[in-house]
């Protein structure tokens, strides 16, 4: 067969099965429409599961006369115009195929009125000729459409619908997942002219709360927490079941970002990952309604065509994000006597040190106000409390660091030689520093605890091994040094948990290097705290071997900093004097 162009009516029938694959696909798109065009009033009828009829009606800002014509066509687009406007979308509709693909499937009129229109204009397409005519009408400020006999033209399409009852359960529940993230629009469902659902526009927090009780039932919204959760151009605000309440709360799961309901495997993974940290033996499914706003340039929504499915430009910051926000809610509502809650909040409290914003935890014991969601407006307010107090410490900090800086230094750096070596310049003398001998210190005395304990950074996902009673055992014994270290290792049962590591060590593969710790333990006699850095220094597996000028200066100031006895009485292995003096004096023979 021939490389042929395919005739337009098949190409958009074509199009069509990606963007419209059954009734509540067309019912998705249209309402989408309707909100893009500023709608506050939505009006859907249904007859026969959507395949008789599909009638949505709404009060938007209209479609002048003389767009109506292309409106019905192909890449046909009010939403962008630009590269640009593809990178920075905010509206729920942007490809321009969802009316072109809907008319080619069905019989479509659409009829619509603007402010600045006498009267309002209706057009009519059929699928088989994909012919636009347009004829005045009477019709307030707004759109409605008209779609009737869905995949008429299409016989083998039609074939594949289900039951009518079934199809119109799921445009029962596209109405559902438009009336969560869009609360200031009433929506109005009816099915073969009988009312089925019926959400008021809400503005105020508590009218929000009745829609979610409408919606979800009243034992999610009594038994769920609230999220509030800032930092930078991320926020993260809804409700996660708790988990003293799943017997009561049924198996609810919706995300959106930026109002947009997604499909993302990234943001459930968080979910679950969170939960999981929090609750041991958890198999039940959580619960929750959880909205995340993003700025549009960091997530990609052109990727499916039904524009279900998002990818994000900075997927480990967001997984990160979310999970962060949930492990907080959790934390914050915890009960007095749950004990491994408690836990959890110890083990994780110095969270804080990867940048997220921390929310104020409110007092376990305020039996009043301990369960109670915060109102978006108070959490507010606590945020802006704590992101002042939190840039006071940093300024602070930072000054600290200015004025701990050392007054003696290795030296002037005037060149690398051979990736491996700095030339330092100290007075009226060279010197010559091997790097990797004064990178192999640095890991040292960042790992090596001195007179206290080490701060230990704490694993987003804690490592669970199974061992034995011997390993049991060696733990036991060495679990001073280890928590001087900053490895924190807890025992439960037959299982270890690695709940924490020296922020070194985080690169490493944690499973891996403690399995081999437990067998250096195993063969050693005598363990020090010296001895044990050492084995952990050596094991570190991205040695580095090559440093350009800038790396080396970093390296050595990060060493002045952190090792100032090395500048009293610096190894020979490490820094050399170059004899100045006696090469001129062979110069001069």
């Amino acid at each position: 067969m021939p490389i042929r162009i395919l005739p337009l009516q098949l190409a958009n029938q074509i199009a069509a099965g990606e963007v419209i694959d059954r009734p509540s696909s067309v019912v998705k798109e249209l309402v989408e429409n309707s909100l893009d065009a500023g709608a506050t009033h939505i009006e859907i009828d249904i007859k026969k599961g959507g395949s008789k009829l599909i009638h949505i009606r709404d009060n938007g800002c209209g479609i002048p006369k003389d767009e109506l014509s292309i409106a019905l066509s192909r890449y046909a687009t009010s939403k962008i115009a630009s590269i640009d406007d593809l990178e920075n979308i905010m509206s729920f509709g942007f490809r321009g195929e969802a009316l072109s693909s809907i008319s080619s499937v069905s019989r479509l009129i659409l009829t619509s009125n603007t402010a600045y229109q006498n009267e309002a204009w209706q057009t009519y397409s059929e699928g088989r000729d994909m012919q636009v005519i347009v004829k005045p009408a009477a019709h307030p400020i707004g759109t409605s459409l008209d779609v009737l006999d869905l995949f008429y033209n299409t016989p083998a399409r039609r074939r594949f619908l289900c039951s009518e009852k079934t199809e119109f359960q799921h445009i029962k529940e596209v109405i559902k997942r438009i009336a969560l993230t869009s609360f200031n629009v009433s929506l109005v469902l009816t099915h073969n002219g009988k009312l089925i659902s019926k959400y008021n526009a809400v503005n105020h927090d508590t009218k929000i709360e009745s829609r979610l009780s409408l919606i979800c039932g009243k034992n999610f919204i009594q038994n769920a927490l609230r999220i509030d959760w800032h930092h930078n151009d991320l926020s993260l605000n809804g409700w996660i079941a708790d988990p003293n309440s799943w017997n009561k709360i049924p198996n609810i799961q919706y995300c959106y970002v930026n109002k947009r309901i997604v499909r993302n495997k990234l943001f459930k993974h968080a979910i679950h990952q969170a939960y999981q940290i929090q609750i041991r033996d958890n198999n039940h499914p959580p619960s929750y309604v959880l909205y995340l706003n993003i700025n549009p340039r960091d997530i990609n929504v052109n990727v499916h065509p039904a524009k279900h499915e998002i990818k994000f430009h900075q997927s480990r910051l967001v997984h990160d994000f979310i999970l962060q926000s949930i492990i907080n809610a959790l934390q914050t509502n915890s009960p007095t006597d749950y004990t491994f809650y408690l836990k959890s909040i110890r083990n994780l409290q110095s969270a804080g040190d990867n940048q997220f914003i921390q929310p104020v935890i409110l007092s376990i014991n305020d039996k009043e106000n301990s369960f109670l969601p915060l109102s978006i407006e108070k959490n507010k307010e606590l945020n802006n409390e704590q992101n002042s107090s939190i840039l006071k410490k940093d300024i602070n900090h930072n000054i600290n660091q200015k004025n701990q800086l050392p007054v003696e230094t290795f030296g002037r750096v005037l060149h690398v030689f051979d990736s491996r070596y700095a030339l330092l310049e100290k007075k009226d003398s060279l010197k010559l520093l091997s790097l990797s001998v004064a990178n192999r210190f640095l890991k040292y005395t960042q790992i090596f605890p001195g007179k206290g304990q080490l701060k230990s950074k704490p694993l987003i996902i804690p490592i669970l091994l199974k061992i034995t009673d011997h390993k049991i055992e060696l733990i036991n014994i060495h679990s001073a040094i280890l928590n001087l270290i900053g490895i924190d290792l807890q025992v439960e049962k037959q299982h270890l948990i690695l709940r924490a590591v020296p922020i070194p060590l985080l690169k490493q593969n944690l499973k891996k290097l403690i399995e081999e710790m437990l067998n250096y333990l195993a063969h050693q006699q005598n363990v020090s705290i010296a001895s044990l850095t050492e084995w952990l220094v050596d094991q570190q597996d991205d040695e580095k071997s090559y440093w350009n000028y800038s790396q080396a200066v970093i390296l050595l100031a990060e060493l002045e900093k952190n090792s100032p006895q090395l500048l009293q009485l610096p190894p020979s292995n490490l820094i050399q004097n170059i004899e100045i003096k006696s090469v001129i004096n062979e110069l001069h023979k």
